[in-house]
């Protein structure tokens, strides 16, 4: 009875560890089905496009990116850009991920939308292909901007004329705009930049990455920038077309044909009068007009009649002395000098 007892007493605490383990392994795996599930929608939502359908990349701005080979970085890569890397092609040119150049595309966007007023925002080119680009991104966003070259001191100089005081930047290149980068570290200015793979990143807080080396480039950027800028502010709707082309966005030189025609005056060609089909003409004499109605009589002087020089005599001597005087001889006898 007593082996009996004790065998039945392990025979429970054996299937109650089953019990427990089999519970246990069904945890396990319920909480790892859980987490497969989950993670993947947590890293979803870290992008900035959060999933939704409405922020996603479509295939017409993929097709604007591959044109303007937005997608081409350079054969070297900076360290802290290797991250936007896709892959190396053969001939050592860099592939930049255009999903990662969307995701901080909108990270940009956001940003600038979220600055109430919209002349805070500064965007820079001091490069010939962005010039054209950031006066068109600030004509449709209201943003501030500085073409050409940056004069040191904008935002540190409060003595100049020309001195700012924005909440934000936007660089079209990091290399070419350092000046403008090192003094919005000095102030504590954000910066967002567009950069190649080669591109310096102190002090720049988003960069996005895309080819600045190409004009057509830089200015789909600017231009993709300022729609999603406009759509997030409620301007445009996402549900329509943007009425503005890229292609405005661009750097255009200008051709010698074109400084021709334009330094040129606009004359307008003569008549040909030569070939011209002669026309018979008549004369016809004026109608006759009353010499009396149209003749006007002068009214009568108030000043003395003038002296008529023309009725002098023409042979008069005008050098001649009419009384023969000397003008050399004294007339008077007195003598002064007498007392």
């Amino acid at each position: 009875r007593v082996d009996h007892f004790f065998y039945s007493l392990s025979l429970t605490f054996r299937i109650g560890c089953g019990y427990i383990s089999s519970f246990h392994n069904l945890f396990v795996i319920s909480t790892f089905t859980w987490q497969l599930s989950v993670v993947p929608l947590l890293f979803k939502q870290l992008n900035m496009s959060g999933g939704l359908a409405c922020l996603a990349l479509n295939k017409d701005d993929v097709t604007k990116m591959l044109a303007a080979s937005t997608h081409l970085g350079d054969s070297n890569v900076h360290f802290q850009m290797m991250q936007y890397v896709f892959r190396r092609r053969s001939d050592g040119v860099c592939l930049i991920d255009i999903k990662k150049t969307w995701e901080k595309l909108l990270l940009a966007a956001r940003v600038i939308a979220a600055i109430e007023n919209p002349a805070d925002v500064c965007v820079i080119s001091s490069r010939n292909f962005g010039q054209r680009a950031v006066l068109k991104f600030a004509s449709h966003t209201g943003a501030t901007p500085i073409a050409g070259r940056f004069t040191p001191g904008t935002f540190t100089n409060q003595i100049q004329a020309a001195f700012r005081e924005p909440r934000l930047l936007v660089i079209t290149d990091p290399a070419a705009d350092h000046q403008s980068i090192q003094e919005s570290s000095y102030v504590n200015i954000p910066v967002i930049a567009f950069c190649n793979t080669n591109s310096p990143t102190k002090y720049v807080d988003i960069a996005i990455p895309c080819n600045i080396n190409s004009s057509n480039s830089i200015g789909l950027m600017w231009w993709l920038l300022a729609r999603e800028v406009k759509r997030m502010r409620g301007d445009i709707s996402r549900n329509l077309e943007w009425e503005v082309m890229p292609d405005l966005y661009f750097y255009r030189e200008e051709k010698p044909e074109e400084e021709e025609e334009a330094q040129a005056p606009d004359v307008t060609p003569a008549q040909d009068t030569f070939n011209a089909a002669t026309t018979e003409t008549t004369y016809t004499a004026p109608a006759a007009v009353d010499a009396d109605a149209n003749t006007m009589i002068a009214p009568t002087s108030t000043y003395a009649p003038k002296e008529d020089w023309q009725t002098a005599d023409a042979n008069t001597d005008w050098g001649a002395d009419a009384n023969n005087t000397d003008w050399g001889t004294d007339t008077a006898t007195d003598n002064w000098g007498a007392s």
